[in-house]
């Protein structure tokens, strides 16, 4: 045990029964923690111990640590059963052994007296604590100084006075509780008595996959022209598996070229008890049975990489536990992170998640159902499908960067001002923005391309996805590698990949393509490289404004790119010019007044110069007609993309100086602003229902590029007036990609490198498109200079 800390001890930390095993040391300890990071003490199994819960708890730790690091630091005390020789990772601060009476009493003084911890989380499983080590435990909840949470991965129902008494004992000790399912909570409630107001609902995570080609990985690991079911975990006679394996001949007999993956070692508590009699039971039945060319033992425990592909190739996912008081399971879990359609025993957590469509419940132990329920998925393909997609639905909600997020909360509710979640933060959280506290993610992520690279063929940027696959149906269009153009621009300027310029190069001549005879743009274009009727039918005015953005914006970034690039782009733009002065869309107008800004930062043309001067008056006469004392806009409505027409007059402003431009962006700018931005995140205008004069807005419907746009608005505007409150917008902002929205789930999916194309009331859309994709890399590139200069 580490017992190399040492600090001034708090008088209500000693106990009559503890050792008194560490000195004082300096009075002033306290002031110097408090410039510290507060510290989350986690006391849970970890690995290399093999157990899930040491699984849960590091994925756990790990979704925090990436997105809370400069909020709080994370610290584990690893549970042990007996004597090990476990080597640790670096976060493991403590060990406790449960089954060593004398620990308990030590480890309570230890976490007592550091003065970096703040707050105690607990993952609990009966099993941890067996025999005396029970009353042990309680007694070391009573000890407890500090604030603790305690997770429960089990709750059983129906419980005998003994374990009632044992779980109101915890409660009590415990300032919060988290259970997995609504199931359990309302268990606690009911046969427990605990007051719902303590409990805590927050679903066990899931891993964002990149949903890789089925196909692909079939082969990979030699099981192509396979119809694969799949089950995994440790294994224990719990597991049920022997189920699937009697129901497998009658699967066999309609889908002969089935394959079943039993993927898992068996449980180390079980070796120590009975050795491997249950998997030798397995295998036994499958020589019986006559089953070895369509089962196979994967007797190992996966790496995770490993694991998830083995789930996403998988057709069917079995889960046959065969205790009905199984709360929550995680391994159930990854097989939904993974897309796989599911046959599941009645366990309260599938009977939560798993509804109709995304999944086929079965009785336990009942053969006919579970072969009737495999055969029915693997002979209808659109059946599987539509699980396939609304179990990813289902289950996104609780990826672990969500379940960080909710984690995060409630650590930050229990511990009060002691734990602030800042954003993007240098120093401690309790020395930066002490006025006001921003409760979501201070790291960007990395930047991501791979969605981007993906969504890119020879030709341009797809313009939908399913999920994360490009759906080359839906074609391509003039706005979508605009932006993409804006983007790579953005990214090459950045990191001087010189791979960018492949994809440049792509987008610039998409625009080239859709450039009529006449200099206007036209934007739909099908898979097979053809115009659609779409362009008669849509106004394609704020697409061609958007085209002259992008070449404008290239144009501006000459020194860093190949002449031929900036050259191509110029004479496109010079042909496009022809159609500005007709233009009188309000957003078109604004877009070209920035694409022309833009062409005109390094080399001056009069003729631009007069072109943003026509526009811009054109939008300052629109606002002078249409506001009002508490209406300052442009429109008797605000629908999408708004901020681009304040940010369009301020750089009109700049480029000519006009005070009339100024002073109608700087008015607009800030009405917009008080429309979008509360103390605590942004909530951009509703695309069910654009906001209209003295009328109120649909309260949900929140796209990316909106929120993008605000961004690009308040970093032009920062920019030049160096006001902190505009940064400190653009972060709040930014943050609604990471989960700062009513939902506290993310938009944005690391795994992918994509972005989901909104946010609903109750969902989000999974769906990662070209449009939200690169708003989101727009934004995130825009913040990156913000940070670099916080750094410095």
């Amino acid at each position: 045990m580490n017992n190399e800390l040492v600090f001034d001890v708090p008088q209500n930390a000693i106990h009559p029964s503890f050792p008194e095993v560490i000195p004082k040391k300096l009075v002033g300890m306290r002031q110097i923690f408090r410039n510290q990071l507060p510290e989350i003490l986690f006391i849970t199994s970890y690995p290399p111990r093999e157990c899930g819960i040491a699984t849960y708890s590091q994925d756990l730790l790990k979704a925090l640590k990436n997105q809370y690091r400069n909020s709080f630091s994370l610290k584990v005390c690893a549970l042990e059963a007996g004597t090990n020789d476990y080597t640790y990772p670096k976060e493991v601060k403590y060990q406790l052994n449960t089954q060593d009476l004398s620990q308990y009493p030590e480890m309570a003084h230890l976490i007592n007296v550091d003065m970096r911890i703040e707050l105690v989380l607990i993952q609990h499983e009966f099993g941890f604590f067996q025999g005396k080590a029970e009353g042990a435990f309680l007694q070391f909840l009573s000890w407890m100084t500090k604030p603790v949470v305690i997770v429960f991965h089990t709750v059983l129902p129906n419980p005998d006075a003994a374990l009632k008494e044992k779980v109101q004992k915890i409660a009590a000790a415990c300032a919060s509780i988290v259970v997995m399912t609504q199931n359990s909570a309302q268990v606690l409630i009911d046969d427990y008595g605990v007051l719902p107001q303590n409990i805590e609902v927050i679903p066990h995570g899931t891993h964002l996959v990149p949903h890789l080609d089925k196909t692909t990985l079939k082969e990979k690991y030699g099981l192509s022209n396979r119809k694969v079911l799949s089950t995994f975990g440790l294994l224990n006679s719990g597991k049920g598996i022997e189920t699937t394996l009697i129901a497998l001949p009658a699967i066999i007999a309609l889908n002969p070229e089935v394959l079943f993956l039993i993927i898992g070692k068996t449980h180390p508590g079980v070796i120590k008890s009975e050795g491997e009699k249950y998997r030798m039971m397995l295998l036994q039945k499958v020589q019986e049975l006559k089953l070895q060319q369509h089962v196979i033992f994967i007797n190992s425990y996966l790496p995770l990489q490993d694991l998830l592909e083995y789930l996403q190739l998988t057709d069917v996912y079995l889960f046959t536990s065969q205790d009905p008081n199984q709360a929550v399971s995680g391994t159930f879990s990854y097989a939904m992170s993974c897309g796989c359609p599911i046959i599941s025993t009645p366990i309260p957590h599938a009977r939560e998640v798993l509804r109709e469509d995304s999944g086929i419940i079965v009785d336990f132990q009942h053969v006919a159902q579970l072969a009737n329920g495999v055969n029915r998925i693997l002979g209808d393909e659109s059946l599987s499908a539509a699980f396939r997609s609304n179990t990813l639905q289902r289950i996104v909600p609780s990826a672990w960067e969500n379940s960080a997020i909710a984690h995060a909360l409630l650590l930050q509710k229990v511990a009060g001002s002691r734990i602030g979640l800042d954003i993007f933060s240098q120093e401690p959280s309790s020395i930066r923005h002490k006025a006001e506290k921003i409760a979501l993610q201070n790291r960007l992520p990395e930047v991501n391309l791979e969605h981007v690279k993906k969504m890119t063929t020879d030709f341009g940027m797809i313009q939908f996805a399913k999920i994360n696959q490009p759906d080359i149906d839906s074609g391509y269009t003039l706005d979508d590698n605009a932006r993409a153009l804006i983007a790579m621009c953005m990214h090459y300027e950045s990191s001087g990949d010189i791979n960018d310029l492949e994809y440049l190069r792509i987008y610039l001549d998409f625009i080239q393509f859709c450039q009529q005879p006449a200099g206007d743009f036209l934007n739909y274009v099908d898979k097979a490289y053809l115009f659609t009727a779409q362009n008669s039918a849509t106004n394609l005015a704020d697409s061609n404004g958007r085209a002259i953005w992008a070449l404008g914006y290239l144009i501006s970034r000459r020194a860093l790119l190949p002449t031929a690039l900036v050259t191509m782009a110029q004479g496109i733009l010079h042909r496009a010019l022809l159609q500005v002065e007709g233009m009188h869309s309000t957003r078109a107008m604004a877009f070209v007044i920035k694409g022309l800004y833009y062409a005109n930062l390094e080399k001056k043309s009069l003729h631009y110069v007069q072109l943003i001067k026509t526009l811009a008056n054109r939008l300052v006469q629109m606002y002078r007609h249409e506001s009002e004392q508490h209406w300052q806009w442009y429109e008797g409505y605000l629908t999408y993309a708004n901020s681009i027409l304040p940010e369009a007059l301020l750089c009109a402003w700049l480029e000519t100086g006009a005070e009339v431009y100024k002073e109608t962006a700087e008015a607009s700018f800030n009405f917009l602003l008080s429309r979008t931005f509360d103390k605590t995140r942004i909530k951009v205008i509703s695309n069910q229902s654009w906001l209209h004069k003295g009328q109120e807005s649909a309260v949900y419907g929140e796209q990316p590029i909106d929120v993008a746009y605000t961004i690009f608005t308040l970093s032009k505007f920062y920019d030049v007036f160096e006001d902190e409150n505009h940064l400190h917008k653009m972060e709040t902002a930014f943050n609604w990609f990471l989960g700062n929205n009513h939902l506290h789930q993310i938009i944005y999916n690391p795994c992918t490198g994509g972005c989901y194309d909104g946010l609903e009331e109750k969902q989000v859309n999974l769906n990662q498109g070209a449009e939200s994709t690169l708003s989101y890399l727009m934004a995130r590139l825009t913040m990156e200079k913000y940070l670099k200069t916080q750094a410095k």
